[in-house]
């Protein structure tokens, strides 16, 4: 017979808590920007963040006596169940202010926004009040580097080690660790983190944003989110251009691993040339780029309204800029939107849907399968051609020119099939609720990778409103698996994680 109790269920809730003031202190911050703009809600926004943090008080206050000893159970419940707990508390902004009146339209937002997918059901965002609209950026920019990770930074004043959390929260095969102490690491992550929000803010306010416009685009870029505070999207500045190319090369940066900025700023450049991972991801940004505007170019017209041409190069200029600023937001899973790349050619339809497969580089802000499983899974396939021949050889795959251990081989290709077939069931799933093929299929790639724009009637320009209840938690829990990579959420819908042996 299966037993609980060697869950610590205490430092569980203890750590909801913690979780929900941290929620409950970026209300009141939003709540503040209500109080700056005058949009009309400043007690709502209050309230809500009163009544978040008031949560989270009573659950640290009830469970304070809790032993300080943290499990990699425990580890699993707090990542998957955190992420849900922040997201019923995220609603309580838009339910307060009734700019999200229903629960379930208010928890999409949320777990859209937290998993950085990006995908709103808000038909004119540009009516939101501005604290609103800001608090729906900062549930991307906290989800961006993980809110656990947030959370592994304030462990040390609790006296509890972070590691099992670290591994819940990032279960992929990229764990560079800056500094031996997790602790360190996360802090270190963060101050990359903020310090490249805050230089983005300031060069979009530069380029012609206002500031309100700026704070909010940076916290999507770097979270590789995509909520703007326009119903354009970016494609509001395709008058300016300078706006999109700064956002371009804060898109490269979020999909990059955030270890490589580390050794940027130490100027160990060579760690960065030398990475496998990074060469790869930026070899296929540039040839995904180079085949798009190629394709624009010469059988696409974008028109004057949508290109935003810049002398002297005109329509050159806007064919590439606007392929490799969609390549960068398809593939990082940022998801803004210039123009709408299902209106530019078929095959180009297909081609971006292909991207939702890729994601960026481990270690990043990004969704989606991760570039550094698939280097690892082709290298694999072709090593087995040679297995073939030479049966009684060791060849091990090598990645950053050490040989990759056969279990995370193997890890990885389990990822991959379980990823396909939460795609392959996401599809059926949204084609039995009533979506089209298209609309399914589009739909099923990008919450699961955590893109935002799809396909069919949730495309660029489209938003996730005209989706079926059901569908919209349905998306919502595709959001959720996908962002927290499979494993840690579906490894506790099965039996015998809740057994003691």
């Amino acid at each position: 017979m299966g037993s609980f109790s060697k869950l610590n269920y205490k430092i569980i809730f203890h750590l909801m808590g913690l979780l929900l003031l941290v929620n409950g202190g970026f209300m009141l911050v939003s709540a503040l920007i209500s109080l700056i703009y005058k949009d009309g809600v400043v007690l709502e926004m209050f309230y809500a963040g009163i009544a978040t943090l008031s949560m989270g008080g009573l659950l640290m206050a009830v469970t304070k006596n809790h032993k300080k000893e943290l499990q990699k159970r425990d580890g699993y419940i707090i990542v998957s169940f955190g992420w849900i707990v922040m997201s019923l508390a995220g609603t309580l902004p838009y339910l307060f202010t009734n700019a999200i009146p229903t629960f379930a339209d208010a928890f999409f937002e949320t777990m859209s926004g937290y998993t950085t997918t990006g995908a709103t059901i808000l038909n004119d965002v540009e009516v939101i009040p501005k604290g609103v609209l800001f608090w729906r950026s900062i549930t991307h920019w906290i989800g961006g580097m993980g809110i656990i990770v947030l959370a592994i930074a304030i462990l040390p004043l609790l006296g509890i080690g972070g590691m099992q959390l670290f591994a819940a929260e990032a279960p992929g095969p990229g764990g560079d660790k800056l500094h031996p102490r997790i602790t360190d690491t996360a802090k270190r992550l963060w101050l990359i983190y903020v310090g490249y929000t805050i230089i983005e803010t300031i060069l979009l306010k530069i380029a012609g944003m206002s500031f309100f416009d700026a704070i909010n685009h940076s916290l999507s870029t770097l979270s590789t989110g995509g909520f703007s505070t326009k119903n354009a999207s970016v494609a509001h500045w395709n008058g300016q251009p300078i706006i999109q190319y700064i956002i371009m090369v804060f898109m490269f940066l979020a999909g990059t691993n955030f270890v490589l900025s580390y050794f940027a700023f130490k100027t160990k450049f060579r760690r960065i040339f030398l990475d496998t991972e990074f060469k790869y991801y930026a070899l296929t940004i540039i040839g995904l780029s180079l085949v798009a505007g190629l394709i624009i170019y010469f059988q696409t017209d974008l028109g004057p309204e949508v290109s935003g041409y810049v002398m002297p190069f005109g329509r050159l200029e806007s064919s590439f800029r606007h392929a490799i600023f969609q390549v960068l937001a398809v593939v990082t899973t940022t998801g803004f939107v210039t123009a709408d790349y299902t209106q530019w050619t078929a095959f180009l339809t297909i081609f971006f849907f292909g991207m939702m497969f890729l994601g960026g580089s481990s270690g990043s802000t990004s969704g989606g399968i991760k570039i550094v499983r698939h280097i690892i899974m082709i290298k694999n396939g072709l090593m087995e051609f040679k297995r073939a021949l030479h049966p009684n050889a060791i060849l091990p795959v090598r990645f950053n020119n050490k040989a990759v251990q056969q279990p995370i081989v193997y890890n990885i290709l389990g990822f991959f099939i379980l990823y396909m077939l939460s795609f392959i069931m996401g599809v059926l799933v949204f084609s039995w609720l009533g979506l089209d093929y298209k609309t399914a299929l589009g739909g099923a790639a990008s919450t699961l990778g955590n893109v935002g724009p799809a396909l069919g009637d949730l495309g660029p320009v489209e938003t996730y409103a005209k989706l079926p209840l059901a569908a919209k938690w349905w998306a919502s829990f595709l959001m959720l698996i996908g962002r927290l990579e499979l494993f840690t959420v579906l490894i506790i819908l099965t039996p015998f994680f809740w057994r003691n042996r």
